[in-house]
């Protein structure tokens, strides 16, 4: 068969069982082959029925002595129970549930007097013979080339009315028919040098090895073939980047350039900026395509580096874009762009979807003509209909919150356009490798100057009064303090509620002698501008929040940050959130008030508590959240591998990347005859590749 094969048409399949294989997003032949066990059971040893202990798991063989069918008081509820005895002469009950049926089989074997093979949990209480539970269980006929029992038996995924001797006889066929099609695709050389298991081998092991140590073996091969196809497609994209492309060269004054920033900044950029800033200088006067990734922890002034990549541009005559995946965001943007950028006679934008029709037409205007020179939105921007006249640079904030096809859209539409992608989701080594593998890469790992450690604690819901007697304290002192209130999923209507209502219970009960602001994203820009003007010069002592303070906000006098409900929140917004105090001279504190009632909402707390290093955090978070969800999308461009994971496995994705670095360095078009299977490989997996490590 060949691995494209629909799987209806492999033995023991068939539509009705292509059906069910569905649930589990297995396809075609080669699905069901890289279905991977989830885990091994050693089946190869009997044991003796009077030595097994309570809550082990076993392999048993004996003779049938008893078997009945019972009624329970439930209606229509069946129970089957069977007798067997072991050659030593120990007695176990096995008992099946609603499967009637079983007892003329079971009768069937008794009189034929053969044994049966049974494996299951122990289960040994009072003096009564043990029972085994979860059983499966065979005839000793069909044990000479039992797939479930005598051997390392795999366990797989499984769905409703698939059980897993079923699976397991499914990709035994698959083995027997469509293994001998599985060709090698991986150079001899990698194969030696990384002690690999060939390919059919491989995956015979993974599915039904003689050892454990051959399963993870014909495991570890798959899982790097998955990722040295993928790192051989990027290197080999990056090779073509760097030497062949061709891009818009950005002609400035380096000196104005570092005069206006200083006009419009009180502070000097700090050595991890002016480092990113040369990356960035040199990447666009360098004539070819900048595609940059740009992590900056929280505080670590990572829109400053924007924001002198934005007057490289626009003084070189260029317009430049920033999209961000929400409106508030945006608005945020927008609103300290406005601030830098309006000394400087720079005209700025905000596009949104929810601009009105005329207001949308004005903005297309405005941005067709090069009227304006920075454009901030939504993927409004890239939507029908919206064109630039001049557009030489792209910002993507918060990248992985977008679709994969929204960033697509945004950097294919303009010829040899340069792109910063930045997020403040300090991002694990080996997803950088994954995700961001054709981005050249700049790290802002330097905390401005005057930054201080944040004390975070972590109180109980019934700890509330004590936590807010305490701020008086802080206030008293001249401090100010946020208060992010509870997170609402379903509407921003709902939570603007929830945070108007919080303001109102601490200024009438709470803390009433003090002044209380309200900012949410239902506000109006002039009306969030507002409120946070008044923050920022000390007329307003406590801001009550949404999550719109994740970003744009620098209050460095804000010295407390409450986060009520702070087990509703993901730990990145979390440390995001922590960054909006510990910007001034002061003593700064984070309280997390939350009552989470899972261990993954404790880990997050206690994280928090124990750690300031987003990257750390940003370790716990993909452990606990997994890849897929670690950027909130399947959407967000991290591959979906059927063997591999990123965490586990993340020594051989390191593995896999010096590999292909080194091969693509010495043939970047893998036209030798000993590379002709691997680039076949990566054509068959183009598609695929592509989607995951666009970036």
């Amino acid at each position: 068969m060949r691995l494209s094969d629909e799987v209806q048409y492999v033995k023991w399949i068939g539509p009705p069982g292509a059906e069910l294989l569905a649930r589990l997003n297995i396809l075609t032949v080669r699905d069901l082959l890289w279905h991977a066990p989830r885990r091994y059971e050693d089946r190869a040893q009997f044991r003796n029925i009077l030595d097994l202990q309570h809550g082990e798991w076993a392999t048993i063989r004996g003779a049938i002595i008893g078997a009945d069918n019972m009624a329970t008081s439930r209606k229509n509820f069946i129970v089957t129970q069977i007798l067997i005895r072991d050659a030593n002469g120990g007695v176990a009950t096995i008992t099946f549930f609603q499967r009637p049926h079983l007892l003329k089989r079971f009768d069937g074997i008794r009189q034929r007097g053969s044994n049966i093979i049974v494996y299951g949990l122990a289960k040994k209480l009072g003096y009564g013979p043990v029972e085994l539970e979860r059983a499966e269980w065979e005839e000793d006929k069909d044990s000479k080339d039992s797939l479930s029992h005598g051997r390392i038996v795999p366990v797989y995924p499984a769905t409703e009315g698939l059980p897993q001797d079923r699976i397991r006889k499914m990709v035994d066929s698959v083995l027997k028919t469509a293994v001998p099609t599985l060709h090698e695709n991986l150079p001899p050389e990698i194969i030696l040098k990384y002690r690999l298991l060939a390919r059919q081998e491989a995956a015979r092991q993974l599915h039904f090895p003689t050892t454990l140590a051959y399963a993870e073996a014909g495991r570890r091969r798959f899982v790097f073939e998955e990722f040295f196809l993928m790192q051989v497609a990027i290197a080999r994209r990056h090779v073509h980047r760097t030497q062949f492309e061709t891009g818009l060269p950005f002609k400035f004054n380096s000196k104005q350039i570092a005069d206006e920033l200083t006009q419009i900044s009180a502070f000097a950029p700090t050595k991890a900026q002016s480092r990113v800033i040369e990356e960035i200088r040199g990447d666009v006067t360098s004539g070819k395509p900048m595609n940059r990734l740009l992590q900056g922890d929280v505080g670590s002034g990572k829109t400053y580096v924007a924001l002198a990549a934005i007057l490289m541009a626009v003084r070189s005559g260029f317009q430049a874009a920033i999209m961000v995946p929400t409106e508030i965001l945006a608005q945020q943007h927008a609103i300290v762009m406005k601030r830098w950028l309006e000394p400087l006679g720079i005209q700025s934008l905000l596009v949104t979807g929810s601009l009105k029709v005329a207001e949308r037409e004005s903005a297309r205007k405005l941005t067709s003509t090069g009227m304006v020179d920075v454009v901030i939105g939504t993927h409004a921007i890239i939507q029908e209909g919206f064109e630039f006249k001049n557009l030489g640079l792209s910002i993507i904030d918060e990248q992985h919150r977008f679709g994969v096809l929204q960033r697509q859209a945004l950097m294919g539409s303009g010829l040899g356009r340069h792109v910063l992608v930045m997020t403040a989701t300090p991002i694990p080594r080996t997803l950088t490798m994954t995700i961001f593998g054709d981005l050249d890469t700049s790290i802002l790992d330097e905390l401005p100057p005057g930054r201080i450690p944040i004390k975070t604690h972590w109180k109980k819901p019934t700890d509330s009064e004590s936590v807010y007697h305490s701020l008086r304290k802080l206030l008293d002192q001249g401090r100010q303090a946020y208060v992010v209130c509870p997170l609402i999923e379903e509407s921003e209507k709902k939570q603007a509620k929830a945070a108007s209502q919080l303001a109102e219970q601490i200024q009438t009960s709470l803390l009433p002698e003090y002044r209380i602001g309200l900012l949410h994203g239902q506000m109006k820009i002039a009306d969030k501008d507002e409120v946070m003007r008044k923050f920022k010069e000390h007329e307003i002592d406590i801001l009550v929040s949404t999550t719109v303070i994740e970003v744009g906000i620098d209050v460095p006098n804000a010295s407390v940050i409450i986060i009520e409900d702070a087990d509703k929140f993901g730990l990145s917004q979390l440390h995001q959130l922590r960054g909006r105090v510990g910007r001034g001279e002061h003593a700064s504190f984070c309280i997390l008030i939350g009552d989470p009632t899972t261990e993954e909402g404790q880990m997050r707390l206690q994280t928090m508590q124990d750690t300031q290093d987003g990257f750390r955090i940003a370790e716990v978070d993909l452990e606990i959240r997994g890849p897929g969800e670690f950027f909130g999308t399947r959407q967000s461009g991290a591959p979906v591998f059927a063997i591999g994971d990123v965490i586990v496995d993340k020594a051989i994705m390191e593995e896999t990347r010096d590999a292909a670095r080194q091969l693509v360095k010495s043939d970047p078009d893998l036209v030798r005859p000993e590379h002709t299977a691997l680039r076949q490989a990566i054509a068959a997996a183009e598609s695929r590749i592509r989607l995951a490590s666009v970036s």
